[in-house]
């Protein structure tokens, strides 16, 4: 046998002999062989069991009869404390039983010290085994790393990850699987899927055929790619998803089972769901806040011209009451565009800062007459500060709305209560409030006991028309009011509602801290003013332009007739003199109010300005230039427009403008 090269790597040995010169002699042994080794001699029971304490050693070599102790009990001893660690006899009087029993024991090897020639060998055996045996457990180890390593990489996603094996037994499911289908971690084979989850189709509604399971598809064969499905599980959670997944193959193209990637998509789904809402109510109301705005120039025709009528006829004629029936209606058409204008965002407010329990405590009688006497009316008002800035009128008209709306709701009676409540908005309450941007804010809670609502309802609450009573028992005006008010307030809106358990309407108002601001002054008494200045009239609509000059030129004034920014501006550039007043309306073609008014003021400095339209130009930020004039709301009574101009043109210069309703 040739000898190996020296190496510097050396194998550790522990050798257990009492007698000298054995020890000697198996050292020599080693040595012809060629075998690297650091070689630890010990004799006795305590050295021994030091020795097996020492990290390098991989082999030990003993003797099987010593002087209080045997080997017997060595290789007890070895294997209890190194159970994997070779162990081979050398021994003299190592009869065959005791060699096979030795070897039942568990010993690697023996070799009688008549033949040491078998040591090497033996020892280069079992050295290999080590090696062998060391290289098992480093690539079960780094198997066992990688496996971990893989582990931490799968729990640590958000999306959900399930495979299988060949026959669909369900192996693996991170934790974000675990949590969305419902898994509880053991292994599930395929005819049990269902009896932890349900699959659906996008709608909720049908149950997902097997052959359009993404992971059955994946098993099949099939690549699938984002396939939304809605998981319910059996605790009745129900989560919207996208699965992508694919088989598992292996080297040589047999299948080995399947994997599918879940992304949790309800969250996504609910905002643009909400997205899709917003822009449909923003769509509407922009609808209806031009409907409103034109139907107020047939208001104001029909109303200014019923007013004038009546003015020329006695109480006592018969036409008398016919025109006043005309007029009526058109108040009540009138209060149906505000209520259009308020959801669309484009009617004039007056904010001021008010406590919302004073509001709520001074309307109480009110609500108390609306209600019957089967429903129990309860108000539970917050003892903090709760100032909001807002239209006093228009809160207490959200206030009405939604105590009508919740009496409307029950109809067999049950219990309205009214509350207040101080509120901060943090980023952790954005997940059941999406709509609520964080802050401080005032609450008013309307809750009753009704009959409450589906989500497909609650889904259109807000919608102008929009109403699940009978026919000619409501508008469908009501809540669309109440959303454009508190959106228009800087507020926000949130509904909760299930069937037969009731409906609460929370309206979050921004909180202030400025002090209350004191009561408007009544309004002044209409009359006729006359005067005798030159207003040029700008207004795109005919009949309403025709309306006007006849109401003006009836108490005096000059009144130049334009019927768009060009045609006022070209009368300018034609007639000398001075002009007193630009009436104009907001929203014409080609150029608006507020531009017209600025271009005239910079030829004309001391022109005094008033709109008049269906809404003020604070309803189009950033559309018009800044242009400071009081505005007049349409549709109005020749009274009220010939009391406007006349206080315009008695201002003093000096004086701000301001908004007049």
């Amino acid at each position: 046998m040739s000898e190996r090269p020296e190496s510097s790597f050396k194998h550790g040995i522990l050798h257990l002999e009492d007698d000298p010169a054995d020890r000697e002699l198996v050292r020599e042994t080693l040595e012809k062989e060629g075998i690297p080794f650091d070689l630890v001699q010990v004799d006795t029971r305590e050295g021994f069991e030091s020795g097996l304490s020492g990290e390098g050693v991989e082999l030990v070599l003993s003797d099987f009869a010593l002087p209080r102790f045997d080997g017997f009990s060595a290789l007890e001893l070895a294997q209890s404390k190194r159970p994997n660690l070779p162990f081979i006899f050398v021994s003299g009087t190592l009869g065959e039983e005791a060699a096979i029993e030795s070897l039942r024991r568990g010993a690697t090897d023996y070799v009688l010290k008549q033949r040491l020639s078998r040591l090497g060998p033996a020892v280069r055996r079992a050295l290999e085994e080590v090696a062998v045996r060391r290289k098992r457990l480093e690539a079960a180890e780094a198997a066992a790393n990688r496996q971990q390593f893989l582990k931490a990489m799968l729990e640590s996603l958000d999306a959900g990850v399930v495979a299988c094996d060949a026959d669909g037994l369900l192996t693996m499911f991170n934790h974000a699987a675990r949590d969305m289908v419902g898994l509880t971690g053991t292994t599930i084979p395929l005819e049990q899927w269902g009896d932890h989850y349900s699959l659906y189709h996008p709608d909720g509604k049908r149950p997902l055929e097997k052959d359009a399971h993404p992971l059955f598809r994946a098993l099949c064969g099939e690549r699938v790619q984002d396939i939304e499905v809605l998981i319910r599980r059996k605790d009745g959670q129900a989560r919207s998803v996208l699965a992508s997944g694919q088989p598992i193959l292996g080297v040589h193209g047999q299948s080995l089972g399947a994997v599918v990637a879940l992304h949790d998509i309800t969250d996504r789904k609910l905002l643009e769901g909400q997205l899709r809402q917003a822009q449909k109510l923003e769509a509407v109301g922009s609808l209806a806040g031009g409907i409103a705005h034109d139907f107020n120039n047939l208001l104001t025709v029909i109303g200014g011209y019923s007013a004038m009528v009546l003015s020329q006829l006695d109480p006592g004629d018969p036409k008398y009451g016919h025109v006043e029936e005309i007029s009526k209606a058109s108040d009540r058409a009138a209060a149906m565009t505000r209520q259009l204008l308020a959801f669309s965002r484009r009617q004039v407010l007056e904010p001021r800062v008010i406590d919302l329990n004073a509001i709520v405590t001074d309307i109480q009688k009110m609500l108390h007459r609306l209600l019957p006497a089967n429903i129990e009316f309860v108000t539970e008002l917050s003892q903090d500060s709760n100032r909001i800035k807002v239209d006093p009128g228009q809160i207490e008209q959200v206030i009405l709305n939604l105590v009508v709306n919740a009496r409307d709701a029950m109809p067999e009676g049950g219990r309205l209560v009214v509350g207040t409540a101080s509120v901060i908005v943090d980023d952790a309450d954005r997940a059941s409030h999406p709509d609520v941007a964080p802050g401080s804010y005032v609450v008013l809670a309307v809750r009753d006991s009704g009959s409450g609502m589906t989500a497909e309802t609650q889904a259109r609450i807000f919608e102008p028309f929009f109403t699940t009573k009978e026919v000619g028992k409501g508008t469908g005006l009501g809540l669309s009011t109440v959303y454009g008010i508190v959106k228009q307030s800087g507020g926000s809106i949130v509904v909760e509602s299930e069937l037969r358990a009731g409906s609460t309407f929370r309206v979050y108002i921004p909180k202030v801290e400025s002090t209350l601001e004191a009561e408007r002054r009544a309004a002044t008494p209409v009359v006729h003013a006359r005067g005798t200045e030159t207003i040029l009239m700008v207004e795109d609509d005919a009949r309403v332009r025709t309306l006007v000059q006849r109401v003006l030129e009836a108490v005096g004034y000059t009144v130049l007739s334009a019927n768009d920014g060009k045609d006022a501006l070209g009368i300018l550039e034609t007639r000398p003199g001075r002009i007193h007043l630009v009436l104009t309306d907001i929203v014409m073609p080609g150029m608006s109010g507020p531009e017209l008014l600025s271009r005239i003021r910079k030829e004309h400095p001391g022109c005094r300005g008033l709109y008049m339209s269906g809404y003020s130009d604070a309803a189009f930020p950033g559309q018009f230039p800044q242009s400071e004039a009081p505005h007049l709301q349409k549709p109005f009574s020749p009274g009220v427009l010939a009391q406007r101009v006349r206080e315009i043109l008695d201002a003093p210069a000096t004086a701000p403008s301001t908004q007049i309703p």
